[in-house]
């Protein structure tokens, strides 16, 4: 860690908890600052914020009072979940008051270089993928961010001979200033999470930020089959590195003949790959990119794409059931993730999908609802799906309580040879806390069948 003295005796608001705004305060409280914390959840309730207080940090919690940013803050940071709407951080713009988020401290200590990976799909397993190909490759890889571990926190512990694989959000991308990866990875871009952005353009905006800071001493891995992406390529300053699922580039990483190439070599058959679905191609050749320009040997490289079948929660093979295979897919908060687990199937699927209404139909999920045979729904959005479900002409529909009620009535739909897919299209807010939380009841569920 390098110790730096920019917060030294500065007064900073640490802005929402969870796990990286207590680490953030923790460290920020290390390095000399004199830190507020404020939380919405009241402290008799919040084990973190009582934690922090005993280290001697000013806790405020039960509510975001707007009049706290009249106390001489010089600088916010924000837990990336709130929005930028929020009354607090728009006081903290008008008084010129700098929001960044915990990823730009990370940056700031660390002493070891990032591989930084955004995207709408495909981060998780990228991000992973690039990991253990660095640590089959024997590069001392820390895997942080989006991930589940808090990025100012794996860069405390990071040496000069480490690379720190970070799975960044457009939400904490919005909160950088120096920031700046040495190699940075798009995996593609679509329309997400504008009820937190507003428009695309601001969502493609904070997706470009992995890029804003780079030079030409950096590298920029890019999805050259999408047009967005390559518009934001055209603005870096980075070595540009693209990637293709459809196009024999010649140069990059891209496919060929059957052969998954990085330039002119020969990496691996596609054939050998064990992780399943086409719509991985993508995550694979960024992350073969990634590891290329990290020194990782073609050997090393195989043997994690021989290997590795998938992350958690990302199309994972729960079990084999009487003949039916069950697959977890509780990531899929939205329609295209969906359609993209649907393609990665031949047999009958009885699909598990809901949760949060975030105001939009599902007419872009129909035409992959092909070959689901039958559809169970739960949370806020069952009507809707359900009406999709109807309009690509599945018979067989059934509306459960909740994700754990879904698993019985999914098996009873099915028989042997069917896959029993739970793919939300919708994220997990209206019921359990993450998608990880979904994931796991669904789990649960299926082992108790």
């Amino acid at each position: 860690m390098i110790t730096i003295d920019t917060y030294q005796h500065k007064k900073i608001l640490v802005l929402g908890l969870a796990k990286s705004g207590v680490t953030a305060a923790a460290l920020l409280h290390k390095l000399g600052a004199f830190v507020t914390v404020n939380d919405f959840k009241p402290l008799s309730e919040n084990m973190e914020a009582q934690g922090l207080l005993e280290q001697g940090i000013t806790v405020i919690c039960g509510s975001h009072p707007v009049e706290l940013m009249e106390e001489g803050f010089e600088l916010v940071v924000k837990n990336p979940g709130i929005p930028y709407s929020n009354p607090m951080v728009r006081r903290a713009f008008e008084k010129n008051i700098p929001v960044i988020t915990e990823i730009e401290l990370a940056y700031q200590i660390s002493e070891a270089p990032f591989i930084g990976i955004t995207g709408t799909n495909g981060k998780t397993t990228t991000t992973t993928l690039i990991y253990e190909m660095l640590n089959e490759g024997a590069k001392h890889p820390l895997i942080a961010g989006n991930i589940g571990t808090v990025a100012s926190g794996v860069a405390q512990e990071a040496r000069e001979d480490s690379t720190i694989v970070i799975e960044l959000s457009s939400f904490q991308l919005m909160g950088i200033d120096q920031f700046k990866p040495k190699i940075a990875v798009l995996t593609n871009l679509y329309e997400a999470h504008l009820d937190y952005h507003g428009t695309i353009s601001e969502y493609h905006g904070a997706k470009a930020n992995i890029t804003k800071n780079q030079d030409e001493k950096d590298f920029f891995v890019y999805n050259a089959d999408q047009a967005e992406v390559v518009e934001i390529a055209d603005q870096s300053k980075a070595v540009l590195v693209p990637f293709s699922a459809v196009k024999d580039l010649g140069r990059g990483a891209y496919a060929r003949e059957g052969w998954l190439m990085f330039g002119d070599e020969k990496i691996i058959l596609r054939e050998e790959v064990a992780l399943p679905g086409a719509h991985n191609l993508e995550n694979i050749l960024s992350a073969i990119a990634s590891a290329k320009l990290s020194g990782v040997s073609n050997d090393a490289i195989r043997k994690v794409l021989t290997t590795f079948t998938g992350v958690r929660h990302r199309l994972q093979f729960v079990a084999e059931k009487h003949g039916r295979k069950v697959y977890n897919d509780s990531k899929a908060t939205n329609i295209l993730a969906t359609t993209k687990a649907l393609e990665a199937f031949d047999a009958p699927v009885i699909l598990l999908a809901g949760g949060l209404d975030r105001g939009n139909d599902f007419d872009e999920l129909i035409p992959a609802l092909s070959k689901v045979k039958a559809l169970v729904t739960f949370g806020q959005t069952a009507a809707k799906i359900e009406e999709a479900g109807k309009e690509a002409g599945i018979k067989t529909i059934v509306r459960a309580d909740n994700v754990e009620g879904a698993v019985p009535e999914a098996y009873k739909l099915s028989e042997a040879g069917d896959v029993i897919l739970l793919s939300p299209a919708c994220a997990s807010w209206d019921q359990y806390k993450t998608f990880e939380v979904r994931g796991d009841m669904f789990i649960e569920a299926v082992h108790k069948l």
